[in-house]
């Protein structure tokens, strides 16, 4: 090696680090590949490759203030690239976030075509685990508009929003199950995954959990993986993962939306903490309206509201039964929530 009083060149430096961008590109681009082949045919819409130091400089070094939204295995930053607005996703390090991102990639890439999808712009395979570059929505998620933030004190959302974004994620959920040869199960809808515009359109993001069921056959077996309370109670018993999973999982956003309350909420009484306990004793008390988000209420009523927001109770109850062939599917889902929204946005003009 190359030392100058104990220390390495800088020459040195660069080229180590030059051969480090290389073998992960030549891993990343491999295990890319194989995904590719794997879930997609090897067919998928094109993507953009970036350098490292590009993404660096849009997200100003990942600056903290820069954050969209995180999980447990990613975070989500707002940066510029030639003058245009991006989101970039960082994996964190390790082999279970290698294969989440390998995913996200693979099945991001087969949803351009669709509008209620964050749409993938390219990656970064130079990093050791790659980085990804999306459509920039906008600064809010659903989790940041739902009840107690100071988003939704400052920017309430109304209830023919909610039906709207409701109907939107259920036709995303939908075009997954009915695409596609080999249907794919989503596994991962919850609020902070589902982005909002300025306008509360609202997209569907990261397919870290994705898998796809093999085509004749009925289920895809599994490790169980997701959050708990939106995984359906037979999937743990089984490891079995089909379409009802997503229906089970998509029955609680709704149950969500309803109220603007969270999953898990400690200030409830305890056996109300989860949030289906909560909805189930509230319903068998005759109190649907302890579920209903105050900031709906507050709109006051108008000709058929009430009638609305029990059927989309109803709905949300069937998707979250206990037997996965009492779920709708999402087809029928998607359906119902058109027809509600379309009625809400009538009912609310002749009002006005």
């Amino acid at each position: 090696m190359n030392r100058i009083g104990g220390m390495t060149t800088c020459w040195e430096t660069k080229k180590d680090e030059k051969v480090n961008k290389e073998t992960a590109f030549i891993r990343n681009g491999s295990k890319l590949l194989e995904k590719l082949v794997d879930i997609c045919d090897g067919k998928c819409n094109s993507m953009r490759r970036f350098s490292a130091t590009e993404l660096e400089k849009a997200t100003n070094n990942y600056d903290p203030r820069k954050l969209l939204t995180k999980d447990s295995f990613y975070k989500l930053y707002k940066g510029f690239l030639q003058g245009r607005p991006v989101s970039v996703k960082k994996f964190k390090d390790g082999d279970k976030e290698y294969g989440y991102c390998f995913n996200d990639i693979v099945y991001a890439s087969k949803m351009s075509v669709h509008k209620s999808f964050v749409k993938l712009l390219g990656c970064c395979l130079e990093t050791q685990i790659p980085i990804l570059v999306f459509e920039y929505v906008g600064d809010r998620t659903l989790r940041d508009c739902l009840r107690g933030s100071e988003e939704a004190r400052c920017r309430p959302l109304l209830w023919i929003a909610r039906s709207k974004i409701a109907m939107d994620m259920a036709n995303a959920v939908a075009f997954l199950h009915a695409a596609f040869a080999r249907p794919i199960v989503f596994r991962n809808i919850k609020p902070r995954n589902i982005l909002l515009d300025d306008n509360h359109e609202a997209k569907l993001s990261d397919f870290s959990y994705s898998i796809s069921i093999p085509e004749g056959e009925s289920h895809v077996r599994d490790v169980v993986t997701g959050t708990l309370g939106l995984i359906a109670p037979e999937c743990f018993t089984t490891g079995n993962f089909n379409e009802k999973q997503d229906a089970y999982n998509f029955g609680v956003i709704l149950l969500m939306l309803l109220s603007g309350q969270t999953l898990f909420d400690s200030s409830r009484p305890t056996e109300e903490i989860f949030l289906l306990n909560h909805v189930k004793n509230c319903i068998e008390d005759d109190r649907l309206n302890k579920i209903i988000d105050s900031t709906i209420i507050a709109e006051g009523a108008w000709p058929g509201k009430e009638q609305q927001l029990q059927a989309f109770t109803a709905l949300a109850l069937r998707c979250i039964s206990e037997k996965e062939e009492d779920r709708p599917s999402m087809i029928d889902v998607s359906k119902e929530l058109r027809k509600m929204h379309r009625s809400a946005i009538s009912c609310r003009q002749q009002q006005g």
